[in-house]
This record gives structure tokens, sequence and C-alpha cells, in this order.
């Protein structure tokens, strides 16, 4: 948790932040290569989120694990919440997981990154704050072969509107600018998990934000990102609140 208390208008949540396998589970039988490649983690997106965070004053809620040990941005009954395969590598540690392993994953891990989640937007909400949730993602530019163009990729929640209006708000700045929308990713995938449980469920205004990670490897692309995204943002609460006060 970074600046629990910040007055800004959005909270930012980066569900796959890390890469860190607890000492408990070794290296999972994976190479140096493979535990810091985006299988493990969505390299850039905390760092990304971090600066964002302190462009906007917002809240950050980051999951501190590896996806490879628990993703939590995944249900609990989801079929890849500890995944066996991540994308061509075999997860062999998580093959055959007992229940009891399962379990202690989902209560040191998940749980509480999302009760983390729950309590920062319990505060906001007792203390009358207008609040946007972001969720931060990055995306590797070739998956299983395939070549991904867009160098940024929006994900909408149930509620588009907000969404929408981030995209325009991009575009209006850079409009030669390539977004995917609801690009790499879906709801239909299953990867919205963290957008629909404390965006949706709560009738806030949220959206998930997919950023290439080959445009985060130096400061100067997270620093650039991290400006782009909090204007539009910006624009787009604006818009969002014009629209309904009309």
């Amino acid at each position: 948790m970074t600046n629990a208390n910040g007055s800004g208008p959005f909270v930012i949540v980066c569900d796959h932040a890390s890469n860190r396998i607890p000492e408990r589970y070794g290296d999972m039988g994976l190479s140096a290569i493979e535990r810091v490649s985006h299988i493990a983690w969505d390299p850039g997106a905390l760092a990304v989120s971090r600066a964002l965070s302190e462009l906007t004053d917002a809240p950050l809620v980051a999951s501190m694990v590896s996806r490879l040990v628990i993703d939590c941005n995944r249900d609990l009954d989801a079929p890849d919440l500890i995944w066996t395969l991540s994308e061509a590598t075999r997860i062999e540690a998580n093959e055959g997981l007992s229940e009891t392993e399962r379990a202690y994953r989902i209560e040191h891990f998940h749980r509480p990154f999302h009760d983390a989640i729950d309590a920062v937007l319990d505060a906001r909400r007792d203390a009358g704050r207008e609040t946007v949730l972001v969720c931060m993602h990055s995306f590797t530019p070739i998956y299983l072969g395939v070549a991904r163009p867009w160098p940024i990729g929006l994900i909408h929640a149930h509620d588009s509107r907000l969404t929408v209006a981030l995209g325009a708000a991009l575009l209006a700045e850079s409009p030669s600018l390539n977004i995917g929308w609801n690009e790499p990713y879906a709801a239909l995938n299953g990867v919205t998990l963290t957008l629909e449980k404390h965006g949706d469920a709560r009738g806030l205004p949220a959206t998930m934000i997919e950023i290439r990670n080959d445009e985060l490897l130096e400061a100067e692309g997270v620093a650039l990102w991290a400006g782009r995204i909090e204007r539009g943002l910006e624009a787009a609460r604006l818009a969002l609140a014009g629209a309904e006060a009309v």
C-alpha cells in the first residue's frame, strides 16, 4: 500500500506488480530468465503505477507476489487462479496442488490484496470522497508468436463511459495513437476480477489500462505514459461529471 490517504479522485490498483516468489516455493523449477519474464508479472506496471500515484495523489494498492504463485486478478474458482501453463511455459510446481496449499495461497496472498483494496475504498466512501478505480497492467509485445501492435489497450468496466472518455482524451492529445479497445484482453477472457469486484460491484467509475511493456523499459517511457494517462484520466473524469450534470 502506498499513499493510503491520498486525496486525489483516483485509486490505482496493480494486480501483477511483482515477480516475487516467497522463499517457501524456491524457484518453482523455473530459470532466472523465466522468473523475470512477463509470465511471472507485468514488467513496468508498478513503475508507471507509482508515477501515476504521485502525479494524482492517489492511493496505490499493489500485489507483491508473482502471479505464478497465485493470480490476484482471477476469481477463486478460475482455472488459471494458479497457473500450470503460462504461455508456453509449464509450471510443474503448481501441478497436482493440494487443497491445503491452494487454501494457503488464497489466505496469505489473494485475500489480503483484495482486503487492502476494500479497506481503501471503504475509507473513501465513509469520508465521502470521489473515487475512480484504475487497474494498471502491462502486456508482452509478442504472445505465442503473434505480435501485438497497440502500445496501449483499454478494457472497460460494465459501465464503459469512463473508458470511452479516456480513449477519446488520449486520442485528442495524440491522434495517431493506436489504442486497443478491449485488447489484448477483454472481460470475456476472465481477466477483469479486480475491475468487477471493486469497480462494478460498488458502482464506481472504473477502467483497466494495459501498456505494452516495451514502452516501459526506461524511466523516460514510464514518465511519458504516466503523464499521458494522468491527463487522459482527468479529462475523462471531468467529461463524465459534465455528462452526468446535464
